[in-house]
């Protein structure tokens, strides 16, 4: 298979293949989950290894936020209720004596279950559907993980917690039941109120996002009497976490200024947390505008959880036709497209044009990210 890692696969589809007992349909599956899982799960890049359709590849977790969330969990019993591929169990479990994975598609657990032979783990690998498994089962868990499918009968996705699959609303009692531990997976898209106000005793939210983009949304359950926690990561990044209970927001409010030296944008983890006002206060930072989510100040913080700009005003005359700009807009009347177009620029180059307004004016600033 290696040598036919970057052979084109249209061309492959059309070859016989060479191996009587494997079509050549599944040969090219096979090419393409070794090349996802070069940079998505690298520790299954090897010999041996099946993967499963590209679908299940696609929803599965990347190995950087599977190996970020098992830092976190030990102990005896690990259960995932929502198998899949199998990447968050696999990480997440290590630090657990007995695995048992919960798995309705038979032949996506065998694969499973032929892939952690190879890799030398043992779990107990159940072929049923999680609600036939609550119903039926009498142990306990240390700790419970599940990923609710996102997609409805007619395959649109979903985000509320209702139209999940399961309905997280409806098997909450039944979780808590057999494990004082509950580990939940969401989509990115999830709001964050609309979690706190459905399901009970969360004690931590992470928000997790990789190269800055957000990928998932955990929510981990446990009785407790502490206020919640969010911590928002940008793994692959020398960025500090953002940590803060859920209503220091509330508590804090920002004030305003024109443009300064320097411009912040917060990382995404951080924009999607909502924690617009506790950014401003935690890093002695001043808005441009309430609705900007742009900051500045005259010094240079480093801490930041985000990307610092050293910026300055400029005129628009001072824009050459032709140059070269990476461009960001927030709060602005024009986007990307239209200021290229309207200014005869292309994208690229180390310098920024950062298109926003205060509460004052609107402000073209270029600037230098350090």
């Amino acid at each position: 298979m290696a040598k036919n890692l970057n052979a084109d696969l249209h061309s492959l589809l059309l070859k016989k293949s060479p191996f009587p007992e494997v079509s050549m349909q599944e040969l090219v599956r096979q090419i393409k989950g070794r090349k996802v899982a070069e940079k998505k799960f690298p520790f299954l890049n090897r010999e041996n290894i099946i993967f499963p359709p590209n679908l299940n590849l696609e929803q599965a977790s990347s190995q950087d936020t599977a190996e970020y969330k098992a830092q976190f969990f030990k102990g005896e019993k690990f259960i995932d209720l929502t198998c899949g591929f199998g990447i968050d169990a696999f990480f997440l479990s290590q630090n657990f004596s007995e695995i048992t994975l919960i798995e309705q598609n038979s032949e996506l657990l065998e694969i499973v279950k032929h892939n952690w032979e190879v890799l030398g783990r043992e779990a107990n690998f159940i072929n049923q559907k999680l609600e036939h498994f609550l119903e039926n089962n009498t142990e306990r868990f240390n700790l419970i993980y599940l990923d609710p499918a996102r997609r409805d009968n007619h395959n649109r996705k979903v985000f509320l917690l209702e139209d999940l699959s399961p309905n997280l609303i409806e098997i909450q009692e039944q979780l808590s039941e057999i494990s004082d531990e509950i580990l939940i997976k969401l989509s990115p898209l999830i709001d964050l109120q609309h979690l706190v106000s459905s399901l009970q005793n969360i004690s931590k939210i992470w928000i997790i996002a990789v190269k800055n983009e957000v990928k998932e949304v955990l929510v981990h359950i446990k009785k407790s009497e502490i206020e919640v926690e969010i911590s928002c990561v940008n793994l692959q990044s020398k960025k500090s976490e953002f940590n803060f209970k859920l209503n220091d927001e509330k508590n804090c409010k920002s004030d305003f200024s024109e443009p300064e030296k320097y411009i912040y944008i917060p990382n995404n983890s951080v924009l999607k947390s909502g924690a617009f006002n506790l950014i401003s206060e935690k890093f002695q930072l001043k808005k441009l505008h309430p609705n900007s989510h742009l900051y500045t100040s005259g010094n240079l913080i480093n801490e930041f959880s985000g990307r610092i700009f050293e910026a300055a005003e400029i005129n628009p005359k001072e824009i050459k036709k032709g140059e070269k700009y990476n461009i960001i807009t927030k709060n602005y009347p024009l986007k990307p497209e239209e200021i290229k177009k309207k200014y005869k620029i292309k994208d690229g180059g180390e310098n920024y044009l950062i298109f926003s307004q205060s509460q004052k004016n609107k402000h073209i600033l270029k600037a230098k990210l350090l």
